[in-house]
């Protein structure tokens, strides 16, 4: 009797085994069927970007590089959903942070540099020199319209035009005009301080434009004798 209790208990464990082998070889069919996981494509696709660019001029490989904001959004966006309401909250708070007023406390410069400044689409390409030689330019038209004088713009962001008589800043020095002065240099200083995943580049965080530059496009939004406020 004792040898057949052994013989059965040996071929209960033996029966496990091979139920924990088809278990594993299930597993890896089912792996083989799903493909891989997320974290092995990232790792694929991140192989993939490395290997696809390289530095060539002003342009270089480290553009790649997400910060938490790029990756989030390009998450959500990807998955076909609006981003989380804490998240975006988180995202736009953190980015308030590196917006840096004016030196001098000026906020306003040239309406006539600005304009041209908002036509320039130069910068930031390969082909491009650096900074230290040329001057980018602000590429404003490309998704908004500003002057009416100007026929040619794109429709991706809102109209500017009338931009401050709309908001009634009549006098951008005045108190009264203060918040909306200070909205519209962090807006364009670094504009996810105020929507988490806009499209519109963060010139002052980014390094795009310099001061003086943010300076003439705040007097060509808000300056009362600017074309844009005519």
């Amino acid at each position: 009797m004792r040898s057949l209790r052994h013989i059965r208990t040996a071929t209960v464990a033996l029966g496990a085994v091979g139920l924990l082998a088809g278990c594993a070889s299930l597993s890896s069919a089912w792996s083989s069927l799903t493909g891989p996981s997320q974290a092995e494509l990232d790792q694929r696709f991140a192989a993939i970007m490395k290997a696809s660019f390289r530095d060539q001029g002003i342009a270089k490989v480290d553009r790649l590089k997400q910060d938490d904001a790029n990756a989030l959004c390009s998450e959500a966006q990807v998955a076909g959903r609006p981003l989380a309401e804490a998240v975006a909250k988180r995202i736009e708070a953190d980015n308030l942070k590196t917006v840096k007023a004016p030196s001098d406390g000026r906020y306003l410069g040239d309406y006539g540099r600005g304009e041209r400044l908002a036509q320039n689409g130069r910068g930031m390409t390969w082909t491009d020199a650096s900074t230290a030689t040329g001057a980018n330019g602000g590429n404003c038209y490309n998704c908004h319209q500003i002057s009416k004088a100007e026929i040619s713009y794109g429709t991706i962001g809102p109209s500017l035009y009338n931009y401050g008589k709309l908001r009634g800043v009549t006098d951008p020095n005045a108190p009264a005009a203060k918040a909306i002065v200070e909205y519209t240099w962090g807006k364009l200083w670094n504009t996810r301080a105020y929507n988490a995943c806009s499209n519109m580049p963060r010139f002052g965080h980014a390094g795009l434009l310099d001061e003086q530059q943010l300076k003439d496009l705040m007097a060509l939004l808000l300056d009362p004798k600017s074309p844009v406020n005519q």
